[in-house]
Order: C-alpha cells, then sequence, then structure tokens
C-alpha cells in the first residue's frame, strides 16, 4: 500500500466526495499528466488555470490540442472573451459547479493546472474579500508608478505584505498597484484576507516535480515553440480586435509580444524576455506549491496512476455530492 498525503474527510468523520488535483510549474507537463489519468479513470478535467479561460489565448497559454479537448471533456476552457472580466470568486463558483456536475455523472473530477489561488480558493474554501477598486487612491499609485518606477512599488508592496512576493508577479504593474489597493484599504495584508472555510472535498494534490535545469530547459523551448506555432500573428490578431490594453494581456507572452509589435523592441528580445520571465514565474509557483505539505511530488505517470489508485479505492459506503441553491455542497449518505 501507497501511503498519499490527502485529507481524509471532515474531523466529524463525514466522507467527502474525491476530486484528483493535478499541479505544478509551468510547462511541467500537468495537462498531459491529467489527461493520461482522465483516460484510465473515467474523469473529467477542470482547468485551474487563470488565463485559459480565455477564448483565442491559446498558444500562449499552452491549451491542449483540439483532438485532445474533444477526447477528454474540459471545464472553463475558452469561457470568456479577453475583454471581459473573470475574477477568482467567479472561479469558484464555476469550479464547483463543474465539479458537481462531474460527481453527478458517476465521473472522476480532475482539478489540473498552476494557478496556485485557484486551486486553494476550491480545494481549502477560501473566502475571497471584495474589495472595490479605489480610482483616488489607483490614481496615486499610477503616479508613483511614474515617478519611482515599478521596482519601488513592488518593495512597497512587500514590507507592508511579505507574502505578497509568492502571489504578486512583480513585473505586473497591474497586478502590484491592485494589491497595494487592497493592502492599502483594508489595513491588512493579503494572506490575512483569505479566510479558510470547510474544505468541500477529499482532495488527492500530486505534483509534478522535475530538475530545475530539465524545467528550465522545457521552458524555453516551449517558447521556441509557441513563436514557431505563430504566438505573434496571434497576439496581433487578439490585439486588433480587442485593443492592447486588457488586463488578460497582461499574461507572459502576450505583453512583451505587444510591446514587440508596437516596435518597443526587437522580437529576438522579447523571446529572451518571454523565456526569463516565465521561468522566474515558475520558480514563484513552485515556492507556492512547496508550502503545502499535502502535495504527492511525482516525477513520472506511473507514480501518479499508483497515487490514484489507492486513493479511489472503494469506501464501505457511498456518498453523493449535492450542490445546494447557494452552491454549497454537502455530502449525502445514500
Amino acid at each position: 500500500m501507497i501511503s498519499t498525503k490527502n485529507s481524509l474527510g471532515a474531523s466529524n468523520g463525514v466522507k467527502k466526495n474525491k476530486i484528483v488535483v493535478v499541479l505544478g510549474p509551468t510547462a511541467s507537463g500537468k495537462s498531459e499528466l491529467a489527461i493520461r489519468l482522465a483516460k484510465c479513470f473515467s474523469g473529467e478535467i477542470v482547468s485551474a488555470d487563470s488565463r485559459q479561460v480565455y477564448r483565442g489565448m491559446t498558444i500562449g497559454t499552452a491549451k491542449s490540442s483540439k483532438k485532445d479537448l474533444g477526447m477528454i471533456r474540459h471545464h472553463l476552457v475558452d469561457i470568456k472573451n479577453p475583454n471581459q472580466n473573470y475574477t477568482i470568486s467567479q472561479y469558484k463558483k464555476d469550479s464547483l459547479r463543474a465539479i458537481c456536475g462531474i460527481i453527478k455523472k458517476g465521473k472522476l473530477p480532475i482539478l489540473a493546472g498552476g494557478t496556485g489561488l485557484y486551486i486553494d480558493v476550491l480545494t481549502k474554501n477560501l473566502e475571497i474579500p471584495n474589495v472595490q477598486p479605489n480610482a483616488k487612491l489607483r490614481k496615486k499609485l499610477e503616479e508613483e508608478l511614474a515617478r519611482d518606477g515599478l521596482k519601488a512599488l513592488y518593495e512597497k508592496l512587500v514590507t507592508l505584505d511579505p507574502e505578497a512576493a509568492y502571489i504578486v508577479d512583480h513585473h505586473n504593474p497591474r497586478r502590484v498597484i491592485r494589491a497595494l489597493e487592497i493592502v492599502l484599504q483594508t489595513n491588512k495584508p493579503l494572506s490575512a484576507q483569505r479566510k479558510k472555510g470547510e474544505e468541500p472535498f477529499d482532495s488527492l494534490f500530486i505534483g509534478i516535480s522535475l530538475p530545475s535545469l530539465e524545467l528550465k530547459e522545457r521552458i524555453f523551448r516551449r517558447v521556441d515553440m509557441m513563436i514557431q506555432d505563430g504566438l505573434v500573428e496571434e497576439v496581433e490578431a487578439l490585439v486588433k480586435k480587442y485593443g492592447p490594453n486588457q488586463t488578460a494581456f497582461d499574461a507572459i507572452g502576450y505583453r512583451e509580444i505587444i510591446r514587440y509589435s508596437q516596435d518597443a523592441t526587437s522580437l529576438d528580445t522579447a523571446i529572451q524576455i518571454i523565456k526569463r520571465n516565465t521561468w522566474h514565474y515558475a520558480k514563484r509557483q513552485m515556492t507556492w506549491f512547496k508550502r503545502d505539505a499535502n502535495t504527492n511530488w511525482v516525477s513520472d505517470y506511473a507514480e501518479a496512476e499508483k497515487l490514484v489508485r489507492e486513493f479511489l479505492r472503494p469506501p464501505s459506503h457511498s456518498f453523493l455530492l449535492e450542490c445546494s441553491a447557494d452552491n454549497k455542497p454537502k455530502c449525502l449518505k445514500l
């Protein structure tokens, strides 16, 4: 018997419906692993990627092929246009609804992606505060950005909230400003505002672990392949349709190509910056994921399959998840 680090139900002994979570840094092979597990265990995949929700952002977000998307049902992919807002609260509702539907069909939900906050908001039942934008404060922060630069603004954020270093992309001015906006308005660090509720599922966390050098090489190769596959053309088509200033286009790969298209840099320079930023992002992802001791780290598919087989051993009783009107899951004994 192999040991899995998973939640085995609430403290009151109520058994919960099981889901599998496949996580890891960008380019580590999460999508491929999730698809193979879905084929093996009659599963459907729920995306935990904050950019794959957007239509048209295909090459730069490394979406699965049309063949794979057609073979295994994927949820929360291509559900919004890049000019539409999509919040973490909306993701929580949508992912819970998708998982309810999968379980009711008698299939295995597999949550897969690299957006750590998306994974946590669902599996840890985080309550995200609804802090409205403050135009006056935002203008002040934008003036600080223009005067002092992004590095100074980011250092201000990390001084107020050290945990933000694991959460906020320090190359992304909009994310830094929004994080400061929340912290300054609430006088609380971001981490302190994310209260955990009772975990709704019995979750098996599987993380993909690769040596740093191998991961870095995979990232660089994938960036080169994205360029070959038409990333520049994809970005230019999206900008022509929606304009360059959409929040969705702050994603790595898109903002750098937009700068190239605006003659702010050469293509070779843009490619090198994409590689560097993606590598830095992967390291932040690993820092985030490594904090959770419940993750089972694997290096190949065979290890992952063994973990899932052990996790899905039939219990002594059967349970069914029902979703109430407010989308809160309930475990009912059959």
